[in-house]
């Protein structure tokens, strides 16, 4: 199993910058980019995504990292109900909504098989990164 040497080895990282660069981008358009209040909420969860990853993950001990995995999946599942909001407001198309509503259930199922992982394997952050599968 390879192992996790830095925060941006993590699949759940890298699936997290994806949906924070989609977040950015559908944001930045039409009436989505003046409505300042959502835009900033979704790109704050978004950011939150991958910043709470690479926090944790240099918390170097296992319970701590696990925690702000917890704190990543919410911001995921926030992310996934403002995504409705910018649907139901004519922010986003169908298709724009399926593709971020998927990114943001991928990070979460990422996220959960990781945070399996590390509670079956207690041991410091050093040792017990082999994988997040």
């Amino acid at each position: 199993m390879p192992s996790i040497e830095r925060f941006e080895d993590i699949q759940s990282w890298q699936k997290g910058r994806e949906l924070c660069r989609l977040v950015y981008a559908m944001s930045r358009e039409g009436a989505f980019g003046r409505d300042y209040g959502l835009q900033d909420q979704m790109r704050r969860a978004g950011v939150s995504i991958i910043s709470n990853i690479a926090e944790g993950f240099e918390s170097q001990n296992n319970r701590g990292f696990v925690r702000y995995l917890y704190i990543t999946r919410a911001s995921a599942a926030e992310l996934r109900a403002q995504a409705y909001v910018a649907l139901d407001q004519g922010y986003i198309t169908q298709e724009q909504f399926t593709q971020l509503y998927e990114l943001c259930r991928d990070v979460a199922r990422l996220l959960t098989r990781f945070i399996a992982y590390l509670e079956r394997h207690p041991a410091p952050i050093s040792s017990a990164l082999q994988t997040e599968n």
